[in-house]
This record gives C-alpha cells, sequence and structure tokens, in this order.
C-alpha cells in the first residue's frame, strides 16, 4: 500500500494547467507540421503555417495558445493501492485548477449554474473522470476543453443494423454540420458501444490518445483511416476556408454494448487538441 498526500495531486495539476494552455503538445506541433506540407491549398497551407507561427510566440512569451482556455477535464487512473492522505482527492484536484487559472492568468470561463450564468472566477469547478487500475501509481491527464468544438459534439443512438456504414456517416455529417466552428483542423474523438453517456465518455478520452498512435484493434484502425479520409475530401479546411486537411487524426474507442443499441458519440476537438499527462510513481 503507498501512501500519496493530496497535495501532490494539487501541485500536479496546477503546473498541468499551465502547460497545457501554454505548450502545444508533441504530438500536436508535429501533426501541424505535417499538415501544413501536405495541404493542397495555397490558403489552408498559409493558415496552417500562421498557427505553427502562434504556438512558437505562445510558448516563447507565455501567452495561451488560445484565448479559450477552455474547462478543465481531468482524468484520474488511480491504482488500487494508494492511499491518499491529507484532504479530499475532489478538493485537491479543483484547488489545483483553481491555482494554474489564477496564478496562470488564464481566462476564466466557468459559471456557477448553467442558467444564471455567476462566473466562480476561478475557472472551478472541472470535470473530473476517475478510473481505479491495479498497481500504486496515479496517472493524470489534464485536457483543458475549449466550447468553440465542444458546442458542436454530438449523439447518435443508432440502430445496430445501421453498423459500420452508419457509424462513418454519422461521424462524417457530424464534422460537415460543424464546419468551421470547431476551428479545423480538428482531432476528432469518437466513441462506439456502451450506453448513452458511455461512449461520450469514450469520446473525450479519446481526444487524448496521441494523434500518431492508431487503434490496436484492426477493424477500428482501418475504420479511423477511412472516416479521416471522408472527412478531408469535404473541402471545409483549415478555418473552414477550404482545403485538404479538415482533420488531423480521427481516434476511436469502442465498448460491449446492448443487442438493441449502437450508441456513437463525436467529439471534436480545435487544432490547439490541449493534454498533458504525469504519472505520480
Amino acid at each position: 500500500m503507498r501512501t500519496l498526500n493530496v497535495s501532490k495531486i494539487t501541485e500536479a495539476v496546477k503546473e498541468m494547467c499551465i502547460e497545457a494552455n501554454h505548450f502545444l503538445a508533441e504530438d500536436m506541433r508535429e501533426a501541424i507540421q505535417d499538415a501544413a506540407g501536405m495541404e493542397e491549398s495555397p490558403l489552408g497551407r498559409q493558415i496552417l503555417e500562421q498557427l505553427q507561427e502562434n504556438m512558437k510566440i505562445a510558448g516563447e512569451d507565455m501567452i495561451p495558445i488560445c484565448q479559450d482556455t477552455g474547462m478543465a477535464v481531468v482524468f484520474l487512473e488511480i491504482g488500487q493501492d494508494v492511499h491518499f492522505e491529507g484532504g479530499l482527492l475532489e478538493e485537491a484536484v479543483n484547488e489545483g485548477i483553481r491555482q494554474g487559472y489564477v496564478e496562470g492568468y488564464l481566462r476564466k470561463s466557468v459559471v456557477r449554474d448553467p442558467v444564471f450564468r455567476e462566473n466562480t472566477r476561478d475557472n472551478t469547478p472541472g470535470v473530473i473522470h476517475y478510473s481505479i487500475v491495479p498497481g500504486e501509481e496515479v496517472k493524470i491527464t489534464v485536457a483543458p476543453k475549449g466550447f468553440g468544438s465542444e458546442n458542436m459534439s454530438r449523439i447518435f443512438m443508432l440502430k445496430p443494423a445501421d453498423g459500420i456504414e452508419g457509424i462513418k456517416e454519422a461521424v462524417v455529417n457530424a464534422v460537415k454540420d460543424a464546419g468551421p466552428n470547431a476551428c479545423p483542423p480538428l482531432v476528432v474523438g469518437v466513441g462506439i458501444g456502451g450506453t448513452f453517456e458511455k461512449c461520450a465518455l469514450m469520446a473525450k478520452a479519446a481526444l487524448a490518445r496521441p494523434v500518431n498512435k492508431r487503434s490496436e484493434i484492426p477493424y477500428v484502425r482501418d475504420l479511423e483511416k477511412e472516416i479521416l479520409k471522408r472527412i478531408n475530401c469535404s473541402g471545409i479546411g483549415p478555418g473552414g476556408l477550404g482545403g485538404t486537411i479538415t482533420a488531423l487524426a480521427v481516434n476511436i474507442n469502442t465498448y460491449p454494448t446492448h443487442i438493441a443499441g449502437l450508441p456513437v458519440a463525436v467529439n471534436m476537438c480545435c487544432h490547439v487538441n490541449r493534454h498533458v499527462v504525469r504519472i505520480l510513481k
């Protein structure tokens, strides 16, 4: 049994919120660089080059890579042999978010009530997802999510008879419906299976998978490639101004489901697709 003081969680989350909002993840940096070399539209290529320049300036001058610094989404994979002390885990995570956004001078975008809209002034609370795994490590993923792309999310409760073709059509149509609103080039997270809420959670988690890492399931890997190809044939392009690179990757997660259903969730993220991962050993 390993004992871990929750102050370590707070410290890590604080640093990760600041890092995620100022520095593009390496997989995303490489993907945008590659996209600039492949984009066939001169205007699209110019936009991708401008995005790279923006990322460079953000890192050098410690300016957020996007003005929408998002609502903090935190995934915690907790080893079952870890015992926390020093306070409540959820409070520790939210304290890390608070410190990160206040001390990092990041935009505070969270409102206390979805109807009455009073700003909490410290970007808390975050959205926290927990899973218990073997071992005595804690893996933290911080993925601040802006709402230009979040608002384009979709869930489709397909019929089993819709099959793979129905899945392809649903995902591609969701991206086409979003058009420029999700700030392409995109990373498209997809969850297939489970229940209404499970597929949405899988789609969100899929965004944090490195864009250069494909599914280990052969048919899912093929599905990712085919849907990406179809999305990039849509002509939406960088910034929604036309081109051949509308998405940088399609990441799909799957889960068993009920005999009567085929839930599919689509969660898009803009070109920054912020995600930072740390393991507390």
